[in-house]
């Protein structure tokens, strides 16, 4: 697999493995986690253009970041191209030097609302988005799907359309908005994308291994991919992709998220977040089962340490 520095705008980013935004678990501590590992860019909880405007407190929260982040990138849903003009341009997103617009979530209220992969459907509202937010002058990147229905995709004209609005980048999970988050990517789509534009192209979806994911980019002749659930399941795939160097054990990296996120959120928000995060990094690992229960029960941070530990410390895995 060719992992190489990629330009982005002004940025050169590290590598040209990408961690994708996923809401409940791109908080800093993880995105700190994945950069840590060899990510070149990571982007934070999908966040409502709708709901920053409104000064919502749980949606500020998303948007936490510190100077120790080495590159700040948010992803913005919104289908309003007014409210996404503003909101890129406001205070509010003032740290962040990358812009990911949401065009690709296919949740049923989300499409229906116009937003996600339903703005592929209407190409004058997105381009009228993506033009928007380059006023904001940040870096704009857009992440879509290779289309609506499975029988009819039109992933290359909607890489056009998109560069031609001003995207510096475009990101394509490999499924159609009907096909959800199962199924075989189809890599033949990002492949007639990639050749349809200047701008580097991302490939994304289906990625649950080294092998996936050096398959992924062969097939698509990609600029890069990213990492999605798999990042969340086994952290470690940046630097096995990477080459960088990070000796830490699961044990050490748990614990050490849950002093990160203690260190800048409240109990409740570390006890949530490690459950799901140890939830996912527990997978196939032999003798854990026993103590799931343990895990989801704990109610403080002692306990939930106790639980890391068991799962995960000497004698484990």
């Amino acid at each position: 697999m060719q992992i190489r520095p990629l330009r982005l705008g002004h940025l050169l980013l590290p590598s040209n493995v990408l961690m994708a935004p996923l809401a409940g678990y791109t908080c800093y501590p993880f995105r700190m986690l994945a950069y840590e590992m060899g990510a070149g860019l990571c982007f934070t909880e999908m966040v409502s253009a709708n709901a920053l405007k409104y000064q919502d407190r749980a949606t500020k929260r998303l948007l936490f970041t510190t100077e120790e982040e080495p590159i700040k990138a948010v992803q913005l849903l919104g289908g309003i191209p007014a409210v996404m003009e503003q909101m890129a341009a406001s205070e509010l997103l003032a740290e962040f030097s990358v812009l990911d617009i949401n065009m690709g979530c296919p949740v049923p209220n989300v499409f229906k609302s116009g937003e996600g992969s339903a703005l592929m459907l209407d190409r004058k509202r997105a381009a009228a988005i993506i033009r928007g937010c380059k006023k904001s002058g940040k870096i704009v990147t857009v992440k879509c799907r290779t289309g609506i229905q499975e029988d009819e995709m039109f992933t290359a004209e909607f890489a056009r359309l998109c560069e031609a609005a001003g995207a510096d980048m475009i990101t394509i999970h490999g499924r159609s908005r009907s096909m959800m988050y199962d199924g075989r990517p189809y890599e033949r789509e990002m492949e007639l994308a990639k050749a349809a534009v200047s701008i580097p192209v991302i490939a994304n979806g289906g990625i649950f291994s080294v092998e996936a994911a050096e398959r992924m980019l062969s097939q698509t002749g990609a600029d890069g991919v990213m990492i999605a659930r798999y990042g969340l399941e086994h952290p470690f795939i940046f630097k096995e992709l990477t080459g960088k160097a990070c000796e830490k054990s699961p044990l050490e990296v748990v614990t050490e998220q849950i002093d990160l996120a203690n260190r800048y959120y409240e109990e409740t928000f570390v006890l949530a977040y490690i459950k799901k995060l140890a939830s996912y990094m527990m997978k196939g690992r032999k003798g854990t089962k026993q103590y799931k229960e343990r895990l989801h029960g704990s109610g403080s941070l002692a306990e939930l340490r106790e639980a890391v530990e068991l799962i995960f410390g000497e004698g484990t895995g």
